[in-house]
């Protein structure tokens, strides 16, 4: 080996490699693996039972490239260090990458080892110059559960999807944790189509004091019991109260005052950042991700270079360094002065069961690093981000916010009794920086008194002037359909996935056409609502939240060292594949009866899946192969094109699909190749009055936007989607 050679650090992406190579001498060079070198084969299972459960690895035909690339520079290096990711994910590429480029045993402890691996919670110079002096070997513990993970899901999802093709219709896939989110969706959406509103009313006095200040107080009591929401059930008996409050006579019973305190949250793990980013940036889970990734890897500060700007944004920890603590003392201080400084910083226990992938939470790299200041090098996106990334983490060591809370009990001369509060901020602590947003769910709990205000001044049998009495009516409504951040909530609730899983999860029930997207809420798609009652009655341990979590838990205790993951994948592969050898026989293709009668024959029809929706097919097929078109969205393309004429030829023409979508062909292809495009048309553009709103498509067809037809003379564009669409 040459005496000069240079040390080689590999990381997972170019962009992580660059932030790293800045810190690191000339006697290092940084290159990038692009991500996973080796994986399981895409055409076959790749998984050997008779060596219980070897898998087998290939290299990507789009790897093998910068693969012979590493492995000739690895050869000619003195070291090779492999600074992949913390979780477990970077500890499989980081053994993936010791094994492809024949590097010698880093665990064995009897030679010189050519190969060490580091890890670092943050990409800055002393996290990487601490780093390289403390080497470990890689960790099979943690590739293990890696492993299992991934053999776990190849297991469910290559013998799964392949029965869902046949009983129900091609192209379907199922998966142990998407299909455990997915019943999650559909049940919620069930739970809403049966909820029955019920009615209730409430009563409300806008009374005045002597200050002639008014302030509203609520129905609260009847002979002197506190009444339940539901306790006034209809108008009559509204009124009633009402006609029973005519010579009341309104004064103050009783004032109390107390002193109510609340603390920060705490600081972000993946979940919660996942959950805060959807709740008040409006991101996807997959675009937080994408997005902390950026901003964990390093983004161009002009002079400074590529700098990481948050740590590492896959963990379940809500600790803070010591160096962090001390710096937000500092920074808040300046800032804010001293009184919003903690004289002790407050520290945090993480309630995640599988808390032990990363020892920090996410924070930024330097507290110093206000957002203004590095505003103008990242896009709006990562700026409001980072931005909210270091609010929280700020507001975590500022004190808490005190309030005055009020309670004045009013009486009438009569059984009922009134009730008002108000809250009146006493030192705003965090709240000067950070105040955490709530879900729909949770928010209804404590609505009451978030929009309490202030009272005027008010004293003991004080007499009250009455302005107004009116009766309110109400309904009780049913729990919201999840978002990106409920959902995410529930996941982690359940203990499904891990928080590496559920953006990707999220992502694929959308791609799959399980779920769409409602105005940010997931709702169920026809064809998802299917394939969760088939897995559920067919393959009910699949998709059930309790053994969906037990299954983490042994994956953590594989990580942990505690137990193999053989036995693991053998416990629940075995009952497994019995079970569906027999529904193979067994089972029918899932259809069922509809009205319509068959074109051909007159026979009776069924209803089934194809890749262009729902379609009924004639109950004897194959004998008779009569078809109707029952999707509504397939059955207006298929009007539409019926009055088109093809532009090359003048012949009729048909609905085509693409990888953009459905377009117009000619029904003499390939004699005639002439096509014409479909757009859904949904009204005047409010921008220039000109063009018509129409359907568009972005990012290689995945994504559907709106925007005006007289694009790039006018550039108006949404993404939520307008009423009343015509095909056009």
């Amino acid at each position: 080996m040459a005496k000069n050679s240079k040390q080689l650090v590999i990381v997972e992406s170019p962009t992580k490699s660059r932030t790293i190579a800045k810190f690191l001498g000339d006697n290092f060079v940084v290159e990038s693996s692009y991500g996973h070198i080796r994986d399981l084969p895409k055409s076959k299972l790749g998984i050997d039972f008779e060596k219980n459960y070897e898998p087998t690895y290939t290299i990507p035909t789009k790897a093998k490239k910068n693969v012979a690339e590493l492995k000739k520079k690895a050869k000619g290096a003195a070291k090779v260090i492999l600074a992949t990711d913390e979780d477990r994910e970077g500890e499989a590429i980081a053994w993936h990458l010791s094994q492809v480029l024949d590097l010698e045993n880093p665990n064995n402890k009897s030679q010189t080892p050519k190969v060490e691996r580091i890890v670092f919670h943050e990409i800055t110079k002393e996290a990487i110059e601490e780093a390289l002096k403390n080497p470990r070997g890689i960790d099979m513990n943690l590739v293990d559960a890696q492993q299992a993970r991934r053999i776990l899901d190849r297991l469910v999802g290559y013998n799964l999807s392949p029965l869902l093709w046949i009983k129900i219709r091609y192209g379907l896939s199922a998966g142990r944790v998407q299909s455990a989110a997915l019943r999650l969706i559909v049940e919620r959406e069930r739970e809403i189509q049966a909820f029955v509103p019920q009615e209730y009313w409430s009563v409300e006095a806008n009374l005045e004091n002597r200050g002639q200040k008014s302030f509203v107080a609520r129905l609260n009591k009847i002979d002197g019991k506190t009444l339940d929401k539901l306790h006034i059930k209809n108008e009559a008996e509204a009124k009633d109260i009402l006609n029973g409050l005519n010579n009341a006579k309104w004064q103050v019973a009783s004032i109390e005052t107390k002193e109510v305190k609340r603390n920060p949250a705490a600081p972000f793990t993946t979940s919660t950042l996942q959950q805060e980013a959807n709740r008040k940036l409006g991101f996807s889970g997959k675009q937080t991700m994408m997005i902390a990734q950026q901003l964990y890897e390093g983004v161009e500060l002009g002079p400074e270079g590529s700098t990481g700007l948050i740590t590492y944004m896959r963990t379940d920890s809500v600790n803070l360094s010591a160096q962090a603590l001390g710096q937000a003392k500092t920074v808040i201080s300046k800032l804010f002065g001293e009184k919003y400084a903690l004289a002790e910083p407050r520290r945090y226990k993480t309630k995640s069961k599988g808390a032990q992938e990363a020892h920090e939470a996410i924070r930024p790299t330097s507290l110093a690093r206000k957002p203004e200041e590095v505003k103008k090098y990242l896009d709006r996106n990562q700026y409001r981000l980072y931005e909210l990334v270091w609010k929280r983490t700020l507001a975590t060591q500022m004190p808490e916010a005190i309030f005055q809370a009020t309670t004045v009990d009013i009486e009438t001369a009569t059984k009922y009794g009134f009730r008002a509060n108000g809250q009146t901020v006493v030192f705003d602590g965090f709240l000067r920086v950070y105040m955490e947003g709530r879900d729909e769910e949770d928010a209804s709990s404590v609505a009451l008194a978030e929009e309490e205000g202030m009272l005027p001044e008010l004293s003991e049998k004080e007499p009250l002037k009455l302005l107004e009495l009116k009766p309110n009516q109400h309904f009780t409504e049913a729990k919201p359909r999840f978002t990106d951040a409920s959902l995410v909530k529930a996941l982690e609730e359940f203990g499904i996935g891990r928080p590496s899983t559920y953006a990707p999860t999220i992502g694929t029930l959308i791609e799959r056409e399980y779920v769409t997207r409602d105005q940010k809420r997931l709702m169920p798609t026809e064809i998802g609502i299917l394939v969760t009652d088939f897995l559920n009655e067919h393959f009910p341990n699949i998709i059930d939240y309790q053994f969906t979590a037990h299954m983490e838990e042994e994956l953590d205790e594989i990580a942990e060292g505690e137990i193999k993951w053989q036995p693991v994948i053998d416990e629940f592969y075995k009952p497994f594949s019995e079970k569906l050898e027999a529904k193979k026989e067994t089972l029918e293709k899932v259809t069922e009866p509809i009205k319509d009668l068959c074109p051909i024959c007159g026979g009776p029809m069924v209803a089934k899946f194809g890749r262009f929706g729902k379609f009924g097919a004639c109950a004897r097929y194959p004998e008779c192969k009569g078809k109707v078109i029952l999707d509504p969205e397939e059955k207006e393309l298929q009007k539409y094109a019926e009055t088109q004429k093809c532009p090359e030829c003048g012949a009729p023409m048909s609905v085509k699909r693409g990888r953009f979508g459905p377009f117009l062909g000619c029904s003499r292809y390939p004699e005639c190749k002439g096509i014409a495009k479909i757009e859904k048309k949904f009204g005047p553009c409010p921008d220039c009055g000109q063009g018509v709103v129409v359907e568009r498509r972005g990012g290689k067809g995945k994504r559907i936007f709106y925007g005006c037809s007289r694009y790039p003379d006018c550039k108006y564009t949404t993404n939520k989607k307008p009423e009343n669409p015509k095909t056009a």
